[in-house]
C-alpha cells in the first residue's frame, strides 16, 4: 500500500468513525421510563432540481479551525448542516499538481466520499492546470507547459481519467463532470485557445474519457457571466460549429457589482440572466446549469436575488440546477465575501430557497 493510500485509508477510517459516533449519539432518546428508544432516522430528497454548493475549500478550512454552526449555534459538521438546509449536490474543483495537497485528486476524494456517504450527487470541476483556471487566466499545468497541441490532447484524456477512476474505484457515483473552468477564452492557452480550434479538440478529449468511465454522466462546458449574452456568444458559436461534444452548458454569474451590499443592479443581472438560459436552451438543445453563483453575504438583497434565480431557473425547461459558490465561507476567508454564512460561521438566509420543503 502506498503512501497515500494510507493516509486516505487513516482520515477516512477516523472521519467514518467519528460520523458513526455521532450518528449514534442522535439516534437515542429517552423515552418516558428511564430508557432508550431510537430515532426515526431523517430521510433527504437528493433528486430533481439540483440545489448545490461548490465546497472545495472545505478541507483546508477545517484543518486552519474553522467551524461550522446551525442557525441555533450548535456545532454541526459542515456538509451535514448543508443538507439539512436542502443542499442535494456537491461541486469540486481538482488541480493537476497544486502546490500542497489542497485541490489534488486525494483531496477532492475525501471530499467526494464525505459527500457521497451523506447521499449528495456530485459535480467534478477539472481546471486543467496546478492553480485557479478563469477567462484571464488558462495556464498550463508545469509539466504539460511544453506540450504539442497532440501531447496536451492525450494529457486531458489521462488526467480526466485517472481522476474519475479514483472515484470510481472508491465506489464514488459522479453525474456531471466540468470540461475545463470558466472557458470563454479557451483552456491551456496559448495553445487551446477558442478561436483555434484546438480547444474544442480538448473538450472532445476530455468528453470522450469522461464517457469512457461514467458513461451516464454529463459533460459540461462552463463560461463566465452568465447576464451577457455576447460574452456567452464567444465561446458557444465556435463550438457548435467545429461539432465540439458535451452536454451541458455551465454559466456562472455573480448579480451585483462585487461586494457593494446595496447596488440594486443585482436584479438586471438575474433577468438577463434567465432570458439568457431560455435563449441557449432553445438555441443550442442543451441542458443549461448555474455552476457558480454568489452575492456579498451581508448585502441586504442577497437573499430576493437567490430567490428569483431559483425560482426562475425552475420555471425554465432544461435548466437542471444552481451550484452556489463556497456558501461556507465566512470571517473573510480568503478575502471572500460571497459567502453565505455569518462572521460566526452560521447560515445566513440567502439559502433558505433551498428549504427540504421546496421542490
Amino acid at each position: 500500500m502506498t503512501m497515500k493510500k494510507i493516509i486516505l485509508f487513516i482520515m477516512t477510517a477516523v472521519m467514518a468513525c467519528v460520523l458513526t459516533a455521532c450518528d449514534k449519539s442522535k439516534a437515542l432518546d429517552r423515552d418516558t421510563d428511564g430508557g432508550t428508544t431510537p430515532e426515526t432516522p431523517k430521510t433527504y430528497d437528493m433528486t430533481g432540481f439540483v440545489k448545490g454548493a461548490d465546497v472545495s475549500w472545505l478541507t483546508e478550512q477545517e484543518f486552519k479551525g474553522k467551524r461550522f454552526y446551525d442557525k441555533s449555534g450548535t456545532e454541526t459538521e459542515c456538509l451535514t448542516l448543508l443538507r439539512s438546509m436542502g443542499v442535494n449536490a456537491i461541486r469540486l474543483r481538482v488541480w493537476v499538481n497544486p502546490e500542497g495537497y489542497y485541490n489534488s485528486k486525494m483531496d477532492v476524494l475525501v471530499k467526494a466520499i464525505r459527500a457521497h456517504n451523506l447521499g449528495m450527487r456530485l459535480m467534478i470541476d477539472f481546471h486543467y492546470s496546478d492553480t485557479w483556471a478563469d477567462p484571464g487566466s488558462q495556464t498550463p499545468p508545469v509539466a504539460w507547459k511544453s506540450y504539442t497541441l497532440t501531447e496536451l490532447v492525450d494529457a486531458v484524456g489521462s488526467h480526466t481519467k485517472e481522476v474519475l477512476l479514483t472515484l470510481k474505484e472508491n465506489g464514488i457515483p459522479v453525474e456531471w463532470v466540468q470540461v475545463g473552468n470558466e472557458t470563454r477564452t479557451g483552456m491551456l492557452k496559448p495553445v487551446g485557445d477558442v478561436a483555434s480550434g484546438n480547444f474544442t479538440k480538448l473538450v472532445n478529449a476530455g468528453y470522450d474519457a469522461v464517457k469512457e468511465v461514467y458513461p451516464d454522466a454529463k459533460v459540461v462546458v462552463h463560461t463566465d457571466k452568465g447576464n451577457d449574452l455576447g460574452n456567452i456568444n464567444k465561446l458557444l458559436p465556435y463550438l457548435k460549429a467545429q461539432n465540439a461534444r458535451y452536454d451541458v452548458i455551465g454559466l456562472s454569474v455573480y448579480p451585483g457589482n462585487d461586494n457593494d451590499v446595496s447596488d440594486p443592479i443585482w436584479q438586471t443581472h438575474v433577468t438577463s440572466c434567465l432570458e439568457n438560459i431560455k435563449t441557449l436552451v432553445g438555441s443550442y438543445g442543451k441542458e443549461v446549469c448555474i455552476c457558480e453563483i454568489g452575492a456579498p453575504w451581508n448585502a441586504e438583497w442577497a437573499k430576493s436575488m437567490m430567490t428569483q434565480m431559483y425560482e426562475g431557473c425552475q420555471q425554465i425547461e432544461g435548466c437542471i440546477g444552481i451550484f452556489y459558490w463556497e456558501p461556507q465561507c465566512y470571517a473573510g476567508w480568503n478575502n471572500y465575501q460571497k459567502g453565505a454564512f455569518d462572521d460566526s460561521g452560521k447560515p445566513t438566509d440567502v439559502l433558505d430557497c433551498f428549504a427540504p420543503s421546496n421542490k
